[in-house]
């Protein structure tokens, strides 16, 4: 009985798995990318340039050759193509370029916590929508998202800061654009996928991106350390982290890998600490598992 459970079991565990590697995988990224701006001096647009390009192509490739999908489709959909455009621009090059900039700003550790604060953003959104005030549940999620704000930003004392204004104001933008990535592209999705979605939205984005900042145009410092940084960044910390993430949701509920997913934050406050010696006190690290207890408290609200 206990080999028939354990091979029960196994997909699930496969799942499980498949959601924490794509979860680290985005964490570590996010320091890696630090790594980059802080002591190898690229700047945060040409780096989303990349990123955007180089996974985008990738995508598209994948959803061609593994997916069979006719990626040119979606384009002969007027409707379709503009909603496509505008996720591309506002969703997928916004959550991008804000995140990597609020990293550029501060660290990565503070920039991930505070994109978190999306899924607040998200149900006072819907609160808002459905004209309904929000319940329990999403009252006490917005109580610690707030506070648990205040104590990452000022360590608690009301009159200093402990990041920069532009730090703060990129990480909090970068909260509105996930919001927008997550609800925006709903349609796109449950039509042409979200592999196909996803890969035109990066390359859009990636495009349109290259019209202010062309990838040519490079500054930093060149290495065997940072060449393995960018790759690490556009291959495991995008794509393999995307299509796993994917993968895992074959096996387990989006509910479960959402919370799952939680652990991309903790791993890069984590990493960042260890590794790139950014400090972070117990008050931050009190704020920081006060916005991550939102994903949890919002998971349990039956809307």
């Amino acid at each position: 009985m206990n080999t028939i459970g354990a091979v029960m079991s196994y997909p699930r565990t496969k799942g499980i798995l498949l959601v924490l590697i794509a979860a680290t995988s985005w964490g570590v990224s996010g320091t890696v990318a630090q790594y980059l701006f802080h002591q190898q001096g690229f700047s945060s647009s040409w780096l989303v340039v990349i990123r955007l390009l180089l996974a985008g192509t990738g995508l598209l490739i994948f959803s061609h050759t593994v997916g069979k999908q006719n990626i040119w489709m979606i384009w002969k959909s007027k409707q379709d193509l503009f909603r496509l455009i505008v996720f591309g621009i506002f969703g997928m090059l916004g959550v991008q370029y804000t995140f990597f900039a609020a990293i550029e700003q501060g660290n990565a550790a503070t920039a991930t916590v505070l994109q978190y604060l999306a899924p607040v953003m998200i149900a006072l959104y819907l609160c808002f929508h459905a004209r309904t005030l929000p319940v329990k549940h999403e009252l006490i999620a917005i109580v610690l998202a707030l506070g648990g704000t205040f104590l990452l930003v000022t360590k608690g004392n009301i009159h200093t800061l402990a990041i920069s204004g532009p730090a703060f104001g990129w990480g909090i933008l970068s909260a509105f654009a996930l919001a927008f990535y997550t609800l925006y592209p709903v349609s796109l999705l449950s039509k042409w996928g979200t592999t196909l979605t996803v890969g035109w939205g990066m390359m859009i984005g990636g495009v349109g991106l290259s019209f202010i900042h062309p990838p040519w145009k490079f500054q930093g410092h060149w290495s065997l350390t940072s060449f393995t940084a960018v790759t690490f960044v556009v291959i495991v910390g995008t794509l393999i982290a995307f299509l796993c993430f994917m993968e895992s949701l074959k096996y387990i509920k989006a509910s479960e890998a959402s919370l799952l997913a939680c652990i991309e934050p903790l791993s890069a406050a984590f990493l960042a600490v260890v590794w790139l010696h950014v400090p972070f006190s117990p008050i931050e690290w009190l704020g920081a598992l006060s916005i991550i207890a939102t994903i949890f408290i919002l998971a349990s609200v039956k809307r």
